[in-house]
């Protein structure tokens, strides 16, 4: 039996973890950040909580005998996904990224693409703003007092916070009709997302295209170099059952 840990909350990550945990050659053991108050449980074991950095996770490793390592992480997971490139590579463990392809524009859309949040909001177009970027990357909007933001989030926001915003509190996935609802409700005229590539989450690029708003789109950031990929679960199980992801 060969031991993975699987990094992430994403549904990628439940999936293959519910297919791991049905395969008696895999013991899988998924790792959830702990940034949600009550987040969906994969199959299998899980631990919740950080490592501690390279060292502590690179110590964990070597503690629980794993055998591979799946970072199946939100695609704007950067430190979480460089610390554990550089465990595996110190213990000399294979690492697979398994991360979703990112969205595409298509005809009808207005995007404007940016490379981080901080230049998303340099330059943002509109005066009613709904800011799809997670509750804890408020901070670059932070000091805008003359737009008014509506943020949605499944756990109340954190500050640094926009001065002039409204929060929902709520769980996706929402459908398409309920997006255009709270655009229309709020009056929204600028919409800004992370490009998550999520099908879950992707109500709202419909709802923008569909009222003509423009999107701020905020560009993943780069994979470290040579690291293996997959854009899919069968992907990451092909990998896992071949010499690829062998420990």
């Amino acid at each position: 039996m060969r031991r993975i840990l699987l990094l992430g909350g994403t549904g990628e990550a439940r999936r293959l973890a519910g297919r791991l945990d049905e395969d008696p050659a895999f013991e899988v053991i998924s790792s959830l950040a702990g940034r949600v108050a009550d987040p969906a449980l994969p199959a299998g074991r899980v631990r919740i909580g950080g490592f501690g950095g390279v060292d502590g996770l690179a110590a964990w490793l070597r503690a629980e005998r794993i055998d591979a390592v799946v970072d199946a992480t939100h695609p704007f997971a950067a430190v979480m996904t460089d610390a554990a490139v550089a465990a595996a590579g110190r213990l000399g463990l294979p690492l697979l990224v398994l991360r979703r392809p990112g969205w595409t524009e298509g005809p009808g859309d207005d995007w404007r693409r940016v490379p981080t949040l901080e230049a998303a909001a340099a330059d943002l177009p509109g005066e009613r703003v709904f800011l799809t970027t997670g509750r804890k990357n408020l901070a670059a909007f932070a000091g805008d007092a003359r737009r008014w933001f509506l943020v949605r989030s499944v756990d109340p926001p954190e500050p640094p916070v926009p001065p002039r915003m409204h929060a929902v509190l709520a769980r996706g996935p929402f459908t398409v009709a309920e997006e255009l609802a709270l655009m229309r409700e709020h009056a929204i005229d600028t919409l800004v997302t992370k490009d998550s590539g999520s099908p879950m989450t992707a109500a709202k690029l419909a709802a923008a295209r569909e009222l003509g708003l423009p999107v701020v789109m905020v560009d993943r950031p780069p994979l470290p170099d040579g690291v293996p990929a997959a854009a899919t679960v069968q992907e990451a199980l092909a990998w896992l059952t071949s010499g690829s992801g062998a420990g």
